[in-house]
């Protein structure tokens, strides 16, 4: 790596440089584009708007251009299956089938275009929809939290008059019910505590019966110590999936009790299974795949002849892809590059792009846009870890004479989620400013393989913090960034990095708290379902490690913490509930350590709306800028309690 561009501008103290790029841009990028559907020549998909409060719409395109909401406001498609959701609409035939965020129920649109209301159980929750066309019916996952215990998971399956059938249950969990195009075979993945879905994953096959009941299912694939990913019937009637059983997730098809591998890639094409509905791979014609996969930061895809062809990559100039879905000659995805937002895209079988929906980037000059570089460090107990560095950049503005930028280590949630290229206006807004931005890789995040995905396991809070001191001292190393002026950002699992960080080291001058966890053992009695054996693996069994969860709890040691610290907190988060943030917040008021804390009323975890996602971000900025003594942004308020 060389040392940062000076370039030509006015010199200005890294961290105060006027932007072109607003809050209000940030707020713009919000609009989020996920989970492409066909149907036949029409093209579905969801957008998560700000400026609508928050809501997840349902859109359509048609074969000439035409675009249009399907359904009109409030409606919200959103599930809260596992509290991430997911799969939570499905084009079949003569019906469109969703999930309505406010009840959790599953709708249909016929032809007359009128939503009405399929399922009347008001404690049932739906997600991961898929049609059974021989049957005519929807089978889904369903979560049932009618009880005084933790919710109840199965598959269950709705016909268009609103008749509910279980068809399994009796696991912990369930995912991914797919019927095959004859409609006589139905597999799906299930597993049960303490396992995490990106961990051990079972995948199982079970006849149909004429009546829609499942015979005896059998076990295909999957176990404690693999994880199946997105089961998929191809056209040509074998099923596919992608297993990570050689370490990293690479596809593979099953036909008659052989089981064939089609990739050997050193690279995950698979995700973690947080939400449903994610999809990596998709078939543009009989005989060909389409898939995507990632390594080192950054996203490609690729097509291949079945059953054994070379894989082959194809061009698109786009190296960050969220979801990619192939049919009737179309390979459609949600991709990006540091230069491109996130943007719905159609590909030719060459690679060629055609932009369908093309997001806001602001129309920001590229010279005040930095571009990601992939950075490997050493780190503790001989390890690496990775990470994306944005050094600052402005086409007007350059640092004094001298001087370095301050850095910001942002940690991603999960802790198995993973930084991208895609352009990321939230970090456009602090680098065009000054500041230098690691996108933080830790140990624990995917990308890397599976052994990299655990080895955060019984080390968090720990080796995640590791990595973000060593992360800092290669770039100081390098003479990229000023190692005395240190913050650290995160949200969930990024959030409790940033308290450990702030609790067990003394480099940071800052931190940014977004929803992050403060007492271990708070967080895993009153979370959710799905998360609340994770702790078994990122900590140690529960109670014979109660002594680890104390001491790697924040809350425990918030007497070590002697730098700022701000929080953010959505009211309404059953994930990370409020009280998290509302004890470290009274903690450290009360040690006298500056400190300021915003919640919003109508948030839950992770924030969807404008004035939350603008408020937030100028709050964040505001404190940077207070706490490193740089002239503060005018028109924002901001109390810190203990500083004068």
């Amino acid at each position: 790596m060389t040392e940062i561009d000076t370039q030509e501008g006015a010199r200005q103290a890294c961290g105060s440089w006027p932007s072109p790029i607003t809050a209000d841009a940030v707020v713009r990028q919000g609009i989020r584009l996920f989970q492409p559907q066909f149907s036949g020549s029409d093209l579905y998909w969801l957008e998560t708007r700000p400026d609508e409060d928050g809501r997840t719409a349902l859109v359509r395109q048609t074969a000439d251009g035409t675009r249009e909401d399907v359904l009109a406001q409030p409606f919200s498609v959103r599930s809260r299956v596992h509290e991430y959701g997911g799969g939570a609409y499905r084009v079949a035939e003569d019906y469109i089938f969703f999930v309505e965020n406010s009840d959790q129920g599953v709708y249909a649109i016929a032809d007359d275009g009128v939503p009405r209301r399929l399922t009347n159980e008001v404690t049932h929750r739906h997600a991961d929809l898929h049609w059974d066309a021989t049957h005519r019916r929807i089978v889904c996952v369903c979560e049932d939290h009618s009880g005084d215990a933790e919710p109840v998971n199965m598959l269950v399956a709705i016909e268009p008059n609103g008749r509910k059938t279980v068809l399994t249950r009796g696991r912990d969990f369930y995912s991914s019910p797919r019927v095959s195009a004859d409609g006589r075979r139905i597999v799906w993945l299930s597993w049960s505590h303490p396992q995490l879905p990106w961990d051990g994953t079972e995948l199982w096959l079970a006849p149909v019966e004429d009546d829609g009941s499942i015979g005896t299912p059998r076990q295909i694939a999957g176990g404690a110590n693999e994880s199946i990913f997105q089961p998929e019937w191809g056209p040509d009637g074998r099923l596919y999936f992608v297993s990570d059983r050689s370490n990293w997730w690479n596809l593979y098809a099953w036909d008659r009790n052989i089981t064939l591998r089609l990739t050997d890639f050193e690279a995950e094409i698979g995700l973690p299974q947080w939400v449903f509905g994610q999809s990596v791979y998709g078939f543009p014609e009989p005989g060909l795949v389409a898939f995507a996969a990632t390594r080192d930061g950054r996203w490609d895809a690729f097509c291949t002849e079945l059953p054994s062809g070379r894989p082959q990559p194809l061009a698109t100039g786009l190296d960050a892809i969220d979801h990619l879905v192939a049919s009737d000659g179309r390979i459609i995805m949600v991709a990006s590059n540091p230069h491109i937002a996130p943007s719905l895209v159609e590909l030719t079988t060459d690679g060629t792009p055609n932009f369908l929906v093309l997001t806001s980037n602001g129309d920001v000059d590229k010279a005040c846009i930095s571009e990601p570089v992939p950075v490997r460090f050493p780190t503790g107990g001989d390890a690496e870890a990775y990470g994306l560095f944005y050094a600052p950049v402005n086409a007007q503005f350059a640092p004094l004479s001298g001087e370095l930028p301050p850095l910001i280590i942002r940690c991603h949630g999960g802790p198995t989620g993973a930084t991208s290229t895609a352009l990321d206006m939230r970090t456009q807004f602090f680098t065009s400013r000054g500041f230098g931005v690691l996108d933080l890789n830790y140990r624990g995040s995917t990308g890397y393989g599976r052994k990299y995905r655990q080895s955060l396991y019984g080390h968090w809070g720990e080796a995640d913090v590791e990595d973000a001191v060593a992360g800092a001292r290669y770039l100081a190393d390098q003479g990229l960034i000023d190692f005395e002026r240190l913050l650290i950002s995160g949200g969930s699992a990024g959030g409790y990095t940033v308290l450990c960080a702030l609790t067990y080291t003394d480099v940071f001058r800052a931190g940014a708290s977004y929803f992050g966890i403060a007492d271990l053992e708070r967080m895993f009695e009153t979370t959710h379902k799905f998360e609340s054996r994770y702790d078994h693996w990122l900590i140690g069994p529960y109670p014979e490690a109660k002594a680890v969860y104390q001491q790697r709890s924040p809350l425990h040691h918030a007497d070590r913490i002697t730098s700022p610290v701000i929080f953010f907190q959505g009211a309404k988060d059953k994930v990370v509930p409020p009280d998290q943030s509302q004890l470290m917040v009274s903690a450290l008021r009360s040690n006298g350590v500056p400190v300021a804390y915003l919640e919003f009323a109508d948030e839950a975890h992770g924030f969807r709306e404008a004035g939350a996602i603008r408020r937030s971000l100028l709050a964040e900025y505001y404190f940077y800028c207070r706490i490193l003594d740089l002239p503060l942004p005018e028109g924002v308020e901001l109390d810190i309690a203990n500083l004068n």
